[in-house]
């Protein structure tokens, strides 16, 4: 059995040690929040809860993650397409929590001791297998746990092996690689480029497979233009997009449903739905009605989960998904000391049957809620339940058009919106999630340094 290290013990229970990592000893007595993931809820709610209570030493506030950059994960498909240089999104977590008054523990939790209040983290290693850190604990009074969410397969044959998911910026890279290696191998070799050799079946068509798709029309062209004159991108470049639903993006108004279709089919996109996968092989995708659709490249994007280390965490209440359960103020049902948010929580809504949807606006809404909750918790006072409000849907079909739903706050009632307006809108949530992160200033400025170094470097990744 592995001894655990503990990294940093419960300071609630009396004066302690550091552990050695040239970091000066805490006080004792210091209430200790942990959050667990820094996706885009536990980036936000650690960096403004450390601005408010780690700068003003009311608690001390500290972030597992383990990786060691965040980049906001709708943009993944973006990545994966060559659209866009992860490093210039890319976020350290150690410089922004030297800034922002927060700890970064690198390193995956992996379970959980209620009883004691520590977190388990796994060791962690090198490309050469060097341990980094070894097996640990840490301790907590408050612990938020928000690990977002993977890739759902469900189990079908050859998903694992030979279909890429969008999970991470290294995914999302390695699928670009593989796109731009396709294309010069086509370039360099002695025959013709032979069916399907090509082809890029997207498995999903919710709002990442269906933006993934416009976005690769773009950039395979932009690919071939440089220099690859023996690939047609007419003739050779084919994107197909499966949908197991009867229509592309179910869970959202089939009004803009309808409208998206219709730019796919504008672009060439060849769109299937109705369409069950039944296995991903290393040349394609077959149906489960025996149909075969080629494909160099695969990409699965149908469906997501919790990790599953959640499943059972040390008694807590989970999903058939993994989610954790938890109560309309965000605690899980067995556990008022643990919290979850994000995709990893299913969290009651309020006159649905379903829990509130795992979107970027649900997490951004949880970890503000939490914002204001959790000072209220140091105090002793009772915790508000967490309201969900939709604002709307937005997808982005790259540069073509963006269309979507505007929920009515301001006019009323629900309104249809497309083209440059929805495109400002799209892009604007992603500028509250970097004012959530570095204030105004900070944002307007690498948006700036963004827009002059695209006019010096290729408009796609070419490596």
């Amino acid at each position: 059995m592995t001894t655990l290290q503990t990294d940093k013990p419960d300071l609630s229970r009396g004066p302690t040690s550091a552990p050695a990592t040239g970091l000066p000893e805490e006080p004792a007595g210091r209430h200790s929040i942990v959050i667990v993931g820094g996706g885009a809820a536990g980036l936000e709610l650690v960096t403004q809860l450390g601005d408010r209570l780690g700068a003003r030493g009311e608690a001390e506030i500290l972030l597992i993650e383990k990786a060691r950059t965040h980049l906001w994960k709708p943009l993944l498909h973006v990545v994966a397409a060559g659209s866009m240089d992860p490093s210039e999104h890319e976020l350290n977590y150690l410089a922004q929590a030297h800034w922002h008054h927060f700890r970064y523990r690198y390193g995956e939790m992996i379970g959980l001791d209620r009883a004691k209040k520590q977190v388990r983290l796994a060791a962690t290693v090198d490309e050469e297998g060097r341990q980094i850190t070894p097996p640990r604990s840490v301790g907590y009074d408050t612990l938020v746990i928000a690990v977002g969410s993977i890739t759902n397969d469900f189990g079908t044959p050859g998903a694992a092996e030979h279909a890429v998911p969008l999970e991470t910026p290294e995914q999302a890279a390695r699928f670009n690689r593989r796109l731009v290696n396709a294309c010069i191998r086509a370039q360099t070799q002695e025959g013709p480029v032979r069916p399907g050799q090509l082809h890029v079946a997207i498995i999903g068509a919710g709002a990442t497979g269906t933006e993934l798709a416009a976005e690769l029309h773009h950039t395979a062209r932009e690919i071939i233009a440089y220099g690859l004159d023996r690939v047609d991108p007419e003739k050779d470049i084919r994107i197909i997009l499966i949908e197991a639903a009867p229509r592309i993006l179910p869970a959202l108004p089939t009004r803009i449903s309808d409208a998206t279709l219709e730019l796919l089919k504008q672009l060439g996109v060849e769109v299937r739905t109705g369409a069950r996968v039944s296995e991903v092989r290393a040349d394609g995708v077959r149906l489960a009605d025996g149909g075969f659709v080629p494909a160099e490249l695969v990409v699965w994007s149908a469906g997501i989960k919790a990790p599953e280390f959640l499943h059972d965490l040390d008694g807590l209440e989970s999903n058939q998904i993994n989610q954790l359960v938890v109560t309309p103020t965000l605690q899980t049902t067995r556990d008022p000391d643990v919290f979850a948010i994000g995709d990893c929580a299913a969290c009651p809504r309020p006159g649905y049957t379903t829990p509130v949807p795992p979107r970027a606006q649900a997490a951004h809404q949880q970890a503000s809620h939490l914002l204001r909750q959790l000072p209220r918790r140091l105090e002793g006072k009772p915790l508000e339940p967490f309201t969900y409000r939709d604002f709307g849907s937005l997808v982005s079909l790259g540069k073509y058009s963006t269309v979507g739903s505007l929920m009515g706050f301001l006019v009323g009632k629900g309104f249809f919106v497309e083209g440059y307006f929805a495109r400002l809108m799209y892009r604007s949530l992603y500028k509250m999630h970097e004012y959530a992160l570095h204030g105004g200033g900070k944002t307007f400025l690498g948006a700036l340094a963004r827009s002059l170094s695209r006019r010096a470097e290729p408009r796609v990744k070419l490596h």
